[in-house]
């Protein structure tokens, strides 16, 4: 039976995934004057959710002791994650509220130059994010062993989605719906140990 504590932690991992995704169905496919306005709200409102995505990865390694290997890994967990963190919060920045307000003012060629640099934030988001579920997956496999593995398998395709793909329907949705599930079976590998009963053995007389 699934423990309460271990609930509220696949809750806390799985929100920003599904906020996300659930935006992500009413994000404007195009950038034009029509949606300008929608377009830069909804970055600004999104801009702190989205480096929340990184506590997935992070929240699975509270309290555990970290020596040798498995502190490299988890310093790599924490620097994948600072990476992601702060190149995608630059995408949301320049490519969503940047362009959007300059196309909401009629500024014109502007967008373009707007997007290409957004775009080069972003996959540098992406490539310290998909660091991080190398190395959290490596680390936690060493606790926990090879229940981790489909946890891995669905993060690491989903961040092969999340490149190119942002929040934008229908893959952007399916790729947050994918982080979420990832997450969620990550965090049941890390608290199925964490939440399993003590059992006292007696000791031989």
């Amino acid at each position: 039976m699934t423990s309460l504590p271990a609930l509220r932690t696949t809750a806390l991992v799985t929100l920003a995934p599904l906020l996300l995704a659930a935006v992500g169905a009413m994000h404007p496919a195009h950038l034009t004057a029509a949606t300008a306005g929608h377009w830069t709200a909804l970055h600004i409102a999104l801009l702190p959710v989205f480096p929340f995505l990184a506590l997935g990865l992070l929240l699975p390694l509270r309290g555990m002791p970290f020596r040798g290997i498995d502190g490299v890994l988890a310093l790599l967990a924490w620097a994948g994650s600072l990476c992601y963190s702060a190149y995608y919060a630059g995408l949301d920045a320049v490519a969503g509220i940047s362009a959007g307000v300059v196309v909401d003012h009629g500024v014109r060629g502007a967008a373009g130059r707007l997007f290409a640099a957004g775009d080069e934030l972003g996959r540098a988001g992406v490539y310290g994010l998909a660091l991080a579920v190398l190395a959290t997956s490596a680390l936690l496999w060493r606790r926990h062993g090879v229940r981790v593995l489909p946890g891995a398998v669905v993060l690491l395709a989903a961040c092969w989605s999340f490149w190119d793909s942002h929040i934008f329907w229908p893959r952007g949705v399916l790729t947050m719906l994918g982080f979420a599930l990832g997450f969620a079976l990550l965090t049941a590998a890390s608290e199925a140990d964490r939440t399993a009963p003590v059992v006292d053995v007696p000791a031989n007389p």
